[in-house]
């Protein structure tokens, strides 16, 4: 057999279940935190949960099927490992990389959610002109003229 599809099928064989795992930690870990932000609606939790694990797949495994060619020349075992490191090297990075990203995003959401909201201003008792009464300092002002 070729060096080369040796070297494609052990990536395959390495960067597919290692992009499993990552997105398994993703879902186990983000449903926690996202039942956390949502607790007062766990399905909304769930749905933003999946969401964002379906499109890590879908990122992910693109990315391994895009890397998987390469046009080195690999006549010896030492030259298939080289590549292989460089390959799975790359993809655990980008796996990283794209790990960062959604804790940055679950943590924009779980800050969003969490913020104090601002308590409405409280409204005057009396918005219009000062009512006036019997004996008081200053200008009299005139009664409201009946509705």
């Amino acid at each position: 057999m070729d060096r080369i599809v040796v070297a494609y099928a052990l990536y395959l064989l390495i960067s597919i279940p290692l992009t499993i795992l990552v997105a398994r930690t993703l879902s186990k870990h983000g449903r926690t935190f996202l039942t956390e932000v949502f607790a007062d609606s766990p399905g909304l939790a769930n749905a933003v949960n999946q969401l964002l694990v379906v499109g890590f797949y879908l990122i992910s495994l693109g990315f391994v099927t895009l890397f998987l060619t390469s046009h080195a020349q690999v006549p010896t075992a030492r030259e298939v490992f080289e590549l292989l490191s460089v390959k799975v090297g790359t993809v655990a990075l980008v796996l990283g990389v794209m790990h960062l990203f959604n804790v940055l995003v679950f943590n924009g959401i779980r800050r969003r959610h969490l913020a104090p909201k601002p308590a409405p201003a409280p409204e005057p008792a009396f918005a219009g002109r000062p009512i006036p009464y019997p004996g008081a300092p200053g200008p009299q002002v005139p009664p409201f003229p009946a509705p």
